[in-house]
Formats: structure tokens, sequence, C-alpha cells
């Protein structure tokens, strides 16, 4: 589509961009007037119908054709005056020849259609573009700053490089920077995804969209506002979108050489046969051979098939974002995933609670619990889960960076991770629950440590047949994670994927770049669910954002949405795409076929021009015919090779040892 766009060919300001934005599908120029063009036609065919004039329904078809073509005809023109051919160049040839042969409704239809494609494509990038604004609402209107000793409250956009922020309990940071003094945990979900918060303290660094845990810290500004850690997102995402919007799409390829050629073997007919024969019957025959290769099959070819795939994929929870989403996703052959959110659910599960000698699990749980039961940690709610009804401790008081202290049943008690508490005898447990990627945390009772939980975000119960399935198919499978190493290599074990493919310990950036690398050695599919994975979403040749309930940024970045939870759709739908890919080519070698077979019957007088007009009609019939079959829905129910036709297994109940 990238041919054809109805706007200024001049370069807008970000703040023009941002005025002339659309905010509804009806403030899209190319809509409005597709929505008229349609009027205009259908009263044409109307007309006819009920008996007007010839003149009149003509005269109505014909305004339909010009409203239409006004969106993307002059703009075609300008590119193919700078040498630029594709989609836009076909489909004005088309409308010409079919004006050419008389069906002017048929050329009419086909500008229609193409310039309502053009209003949803421009639609759906100003969506991108507020989705992307949206990171950028993750800043605070208003920092705290000491500056001479004393604390003044200013704008992110005033902070510069050096600045101390004080970042109070539950604040988010305004930019990036490294702890000066303080400890706390932070909640770093915006930008690493990771839903486990990291204890951070002096000497740490930290980015902006943090939330702040339960301690006060001061912070060394590092980055001001326009260069920090979400500013970098969005000009990742902005950059590679762009470099997305230029690619060329199947048509594009196809319509470069064949437009030219047939242009210039055209003329090359008129004027030699003038030379060597009849002028006028020459220059007829280079007429109909340059109507034999009117492109109306190949036009409608691809535009057929995507939206029969888009719509049977949007009966099965995949949002498809348009044509260059599904060609993309039919090409991949490596699909990257994010682990939090993605392969897990994003709810931290107690999987293991290893008591000291003379305890029980469930006395270790109900000391953590009863610490736990007003806290909003995530691992809290973990601990809470798994003892749901605990007593509540008194005297709870939040030590930031190491844990929780209380009174129960007037013994001291204490939470809070290793080495902050002495594992003592359970030293080997904590060693071995780290190793499995967990984050372990001891309960102390009155001076003793009675016991160690170890809590980890749990794989998707059906992530491991995922895995297999996508193996099967063919498809490398890639891990990137922000989690710490140990955790990735344990969970990628469980589902399959090979350890030379786990990256772990990743920023949204390094997400970004690694997708880079793995697309030098064939398109590449990222499938994420968060903020932090729009940048890897961005730079990949397919963006596929995990679950509806997902960042919004996610969403609107991706070029697809698994609406539902079900990891399994992920398969089914690139095997739907493959499929729908498939289908487009067979359709294009068709009506190229018919093009490059047609014209040399043409050339030395064979067919005429209504013979000609008649294969063509057959073919765009054959054609549709063919598009419609991709959206044949049995497809998506059908599972690929190596995808089990079971339900997927329950989720392991987390491990007790006594």
């Amino acid at each position: 589509m990238s041919d054809a766009c109805c706007g200024s060919d001049e370069p807008r300001t970000g703040e023009e961009t941002e005025e002339h934005e659309p905010q509804t599908l009806w403030q899209v120029s190319e809509l409005r007037f597709a929505a008229l063009a349609a009027v205009l036609l259908l009263a044409g065919y109307g007309a006819g119908w009920a008996g007007a004039p010839d003149p009149a329904g003509l005269a109505l078809k014909a305004a339909a054709l010009a409203v239409a073509g006004w969106t993307f005809v002059p703009s075609t023109v300008r590119r193919l005056a700078r040498g630029r051919i594709g989609v836009g160049t076909l489909m004005t040839i088309a409308a010409i020849g079919a004006v050419m042969l008389g069906e002017v409704g048929e050329a009419a239809m086909l500008a229609v259609l193409y310039t309502i494609a053009e209003g949803l494509e421009e639609y759906s990038v100003a969506r991108t573009r507020r989705g992307l604004r949206a990171l950028l609402d993750l800043v605070p209107d208003r920092a705290r700053v000491l500056r001479d000793g004393v604390e003044h409250t200013v704008g992110p956009a005033e902070l510069v490089v050096g600045d101390t922020l004080v970042v109070r309990p539950g604040e988010r940071l305004a930019t990036d920077g490294v702890i000066a003094s303080g400890h706390t945990g932070l909640d770093t979900s915006a930008i690493t995804g990771e839903s486990v918060p990291v204890e951070a303290g002096p000497g740490e660094e930290v980015f902006a969209g943090s939330i702040n845990g339960t301690g006060a810290v001061e912070v060394t500004v590092t980055a001001t506002a326009a260069d920090n850690s979400l500013a970098r997102i969005v000009a990742i995402v902005e950059a590679e979108q762009a470099r997305k919007g230029a690619g060329q799409r199947l048509a594009d390829k196809v319509a470069t050489p064949l437009v030219p050629g047939v242009m210039v073997a055209a003329a090359l007919i008129a004027a030699l046969g003038s030379l060597f024969g009849d002028p006028l019957t020459w220059i007829e025959r280079a007429l109909v051979v340059l109507v034999a290769a009117s492109p109306c099959a190949l036009a409608i070819s691809v535009p057929v098939t995507v939206v029969a795939a888009i719509g049977a994929a949007s009966k099965h929870g995949t949002l498809v974002k348009g044509g260059a989403a599904l060609e993309a996703m039919g090409r991949v052959r490596t699909v990257a995933l994010d682990k939090t959110g993605t392969l897990t659910r994003n709810r931290p599960t107690v999987i293991e609670t290893a008591p000291a000698p003379g305890h029980t699990p469930g006395q270790v749980l109900a000391v953590a619990a009863a610490l736990e039961e007003r806290s909003e940690h995530p691992l809290a709610a973990a601990i809470l889960a798994a003892s749901p009804h605990p007593e509540r401790a008194e005297q709870v008081e939040a030590l930031p960076g190491s844990g929780l202290t209380g009174t129960l049943h007037g013994h001291p008690v204490r939470l809070g991770r290793p080495g902050w508490i002495d594992a003592g005898p359970l030293a080997p447990d904590v060693a071995r629950m780290q190793h499995a990627g967990a984050t372990a945390v001891l309960v102390e009772e009155a001076g003793t440590v009675i016991g160690a939980v170890a809590v980890r975000d749990e794989l998707r119960p059906e992530a491991g047949e995922v895995v297999s399935s996508l193996r099967g198919s063919g498809y490398r499978v890639v891990m990137l994670t922000g989690d710490n190493p140990a955790t990735a290599a344990a969970l990628a074990a469980q589902a399959g994927i090979d350890p030379h493919d786990v990256h772990a310990d990743l920023r949204p950036e390094d997400k970004s770049r690694l997708v880079g690398r793995l697309r030098e050695h064939g398109p590449v599919a990222m499938v994420g669910d968060g903020v932090n994975d729009a940048p890897a979403l961005a730079t990949a040749d397919l963006g596929i954002a995990m679950g509806a309930m997902g960042t919004d940024v996610a969403i609107e970045t991706a070029d697809v949405a698994l609406m539902g939870e079900d990891l399994r759709h992920l398969p089914r739908a690139l095997g739907h795409a493959r499929r729908s890919r498939a289908i487009m080519w067979q359709s294009v070698g068709l009506s190229l076929a018919i093009i490059i077979g047609l014209m040399p019957l043409a050339l030395f007088g064979v067919l005429g021009l209504a013979a000609v007009v008649l294969v063509h009609e057959v073919a765009e019939v054959v054609v549709i015919a063919n598009g419609i079959r991709a959206g044949r829905t049995r497809e998506l129910g059908t599972d690929l090779p190596g995808t089990p036709a079971a339900p997927a297994p329950e989720v392991e109940e987390h491990r007790i040892r006594g």
C-alpha cells in the first residue's frame, strides 16, 4: 500500500502530524471520499435497474470513479514522475483499462475498495501514534528535586543531568537515574515487564516510569526527559514503523517490473508496427495488448484474500492489522517470545516451601502470610494465595530492601531476603531455589529461621505444547526476557526452548537490538504483552501482542493481537497466515499467467478486444473464488503438525516439601 497515499508529499513536523491526526474513522479523508463514491456508484447501478437513461447511470458511475480516484491517482502520478511504481500504479492502470473496455462501474468499484484500504491504513497508523504518546503518561507531571539543599517541585522537562530527585513511596520516577541514598523495592514492570519488584539501593540504576515501593530514595538524574528510557522506547518504535511503512507489499513487488514492461511493450508494438505495416492496425493491437495486460485480476487477488483471511482470523480471536501484517506473518521463520505475560501468566506463585527441622510447611506459610496480610507486594499475593486465611501479625513494619518485621502470638517474626535473615540449615535449599530461577524468602520466628518460601512466575499450562508445535512446524523459537538468567534458563528448559536461544536480563532497547540481529537470518515475529516489548514488537518483521488485557501500547504497536489468553492461538494464526499467503501467490501467479498468455495472442490478432475482456472477467471470478478460500475457518480449528489435539494439561500445583 506504500505506493499510494493521498496526502501531501511534503513532510510534516511532529506538531503538524499530531494536529492533522484523525481521532475517528470518519475523520480520515480517504474514508469520507470512499463513502461518497460508494453512494454515487450505488446510485449509478440503481439508475440502471430503475430504467433511467443509460447516460444518467454512466454519469453517476463516472462521478464515483472521479471521487475515489482523486484520493490516489494524483499522488500515484507524482510518484510515477519520480520513478516509483507500485500498487497505486497498478490500480490506476486497472481503472484506465476498465474504462477503455467500457466498464466504468468496475473501475469505480476498484477505486472505492482501494480508497477504503488506504483510509484504514492511515487510521491504523494514527492509532499507533496515539498509543506511543500514552507511554509518556507514565512520567509524572511534577517531580521533587533538591537544589542548594532546598526541595523544589518542577516539571520533568526542567530536570538536568546531575539533579537530585526525591522520590517518596508510591511515586513514579520522572526520569532515569542512580540511587544516591535509601533502599526500596521498585515496580519496574512498565520498563522490564517483570512482575516481581526489584530491590534497589545506593549505586543501582533506576528508570523513568518505575513505581517506588515503601522507602523514600534520593536519585541522581542521569538522563533528561527527552532522552530517558521511555523516550528511547518511543523513538525506537517510530523509527522501526517508518522502516516497515517503506517496505514493499507483495503486489508492489510484482508491479515494479510488470508495469513499465507492459507500457514499453505497447509503445514498441505501436511504433514498430506503424513503421512496417498499417499504423491504425498496429495502434489498435497495441491498445488491445495494453488492455490484455490490464491487471484487474492481479489488483483484486491480494485484497480479496486479505479480507477473507483477516475475517476468518478475527472469528478465532486473532486481530490482524491489514494485508501487510498478514503477508509478514506468512513469511515468518523465527518466533521470539517474551517470557513474562506471554510464556508465563505474569502471576507469581509459591512453588515450594522448605521448612526447617521441627517445623511444617503449613507453619512456615502461616507466619509468612500473617506478615504479608496487608501488603500489596506481588510476592505477598502469592504467599496469601498459598495460605488464604491467615492471622494478622501485629506491629508490622516494612524495612525497604530487606523485608518485614512484626509480632505474632507474642513472638517476634520476620520475613525477608537471604542475607538479611541468616539461612542457617536452609542454605542449600535457598541456593537450589535460586538456581531454579525462583525468588527465595526466609521466615524467622523468635530469632530462629523456620523455613524458606520459593516464589516464581510459572509457565502457562500450554507453553510447552505451543513451543513443541512451533518447532515441529519449522520455526526457530527464542526467549527474550528482562528477568535474571537463572529464572529464564529454568523456565526455558521446562518449555522446551534451546538454551542457546534464551536471552535474559534485557532492557527494551536490548530486546530491540536482539530482534534486529535475528532478522539477519530471516523474517522474525516478536510476541509480547507489555510497554517494555514495544520496541521489539516494532523492530520485528511482525509484532504480535499477547492478550486483550495486555498493555494498550503493545496492542497499538503490534501488527497482530491475540485477543485471548490461550497461547495456542499463536501457532494456529501462523499456520493460517502461511496458507493465506500461499493462496495469494496462487492468485497472483494465475493473474500473471493470464496476462503473459493474452499479450502475444493480442499482439498477433488471434484474440480481439471482446475475447480479451471475456478472459479478464473470467479470471477475476476465478481469483475471487480462490481468495475466498482463505476465509475457511475450519483451518484455524485444526491443530498444526506437532500440536496435540488434547486440551492443555492443568498447571502443576506448587510443590511443598516436608
